[in-house]
């Protein structure tokens, strides 16, 4: 099953203009191998003003510290992502797949320039964020030397598991987004959040075209869940330590409540990471159709969030 490029409003808008119409009226546009397949790799350039504040994410410490480090593991992350997808290219004969190789490429490549950028205002601030990249960088480069490419790409199917559920949660939930306080930083998190959703099912199609098996998938996401939690866990203690947060425990203890309590954000996720371990399970059944279409168009329609600062990438 592969990504529907019916969902993507955007690629509609960017279709070749219809045969009635004189070619000298309307110059045929090209599309890019991404935009055909509804994957099209947008270039940003966010720009994080020195004064931006501090706590951006509902005024806590705690919670923005734990988002800026889930930020710092995205660029040598998503680098790894492109990596284990990118070596099975060559193996995909399906067009379509290829296609959406292409856009997923695109895209990862532009969430990692701009998640560096990110990382620039923590360091700012105050927070190592620099340091976590490359310490993941290292265990990464380890992980290629040392890991069959099969597994490195099953890996990559776990982790953008966890990521396409963590961004249809933050395009679900109204109050979520409004806990992000600062304009720039919400415009990031929303572009990064649906571009993780529109290409949500192409390293799980890449994976099952090239063998990858059920049981390998499950063990694969057990052993990843272990180490997601050790890095970013670490990752988080050490900002707090160096934000001199990590004995204000008031703060703390209300900031993981609102992440872990009964009602929390991740609680609510726990059924939708239940559904990976069934065995008919694929990424395209958590529909996010509708959602992404209406997102296209508050994000990229004149007037829209990223409207003066959107341009789709001449890449295919």
């Amino acid at each position: 099953m592969t990504h529907s490029a019916s969902a993507n409003s955007e690629h509609n808008a960017c279709n070749i203009t219809s045969a009635s119409a004189p070619a000298s009226e309307k110059p045929v546009k090209r599309m890019t191998a991404g935009e055909r397949a509804g994957i099209p790799p947008r270039r940003m350039d966010f720009e994080f003003a020195d004064n931006t504040q501090r706590y951006w994410y509902r005024n806590s410490p705690f919670l923005t510290t734990f988002w800026s480090t889930l930020s710092a593991l995205f660029p040598e992350g998503e680098t790894f992502f492109v990596d284990s997808v990118r070596n099975y290219r060559k193996d995909i004969t399906d067009p379509l797949l290829k296609d959406q190789i292409t856009g997923f490429i695109g895209q990862e490549a532009m969430h990692s320039k701009e998640h560096k950028a990110f990382n620039d205002l923590a360091e700012k601030h105050g927070l190592p964020a620099g340091k976590l990249d490359k310490e993941l960088g290292v265990l990464l480069r380890f992980a290629r030397r040392t890991l069959p490419k099969k597994h490195q790409l099953a890996v990559t199917v776990a982790l953008e598991h966890y990521t396409a559920i963590l961004a249809e949660q933050l395009l679900r939930d109204p109050s979520h987004q409004a806990n992000i306080q600062d304009p720039e930083a919400l415009k990031l998190w929303m572009w990064h959040a649906l571009e993780e959703n529109e290409h949500k099912v192409v390293a799980y199609d890449v994976y099952r075209q090239v063998g990858g098996g059920y049981l390998h998938r499950i063990l694969t996401m057990l052993v990843v869940t272990l180490f997601f939690f050790a890095v970013v866990g670490s990752g988080h203690l050490r900002l707090l330590a160096a934000d001199r947060k990590l004995f204000d425990i008031k703060g703390n203890l209300k900031g993981f409540w609102y992440l872990w309590g009964p009602r929390g954000l991740f609680p609510k996720l726990l059924p939708q990471y239940l559904d990976f371990f069934r065995p008919g399970f694929h990424p395209s059944q958590h529909d996010t159709v509708q959602l992404l279409d209406d997102w296209r168009e508050k994000m990229l329609r004149p007037g829209g969030m990223l409207a003066d600062q959107i341009k789709l990438r001449s890449a295919g």
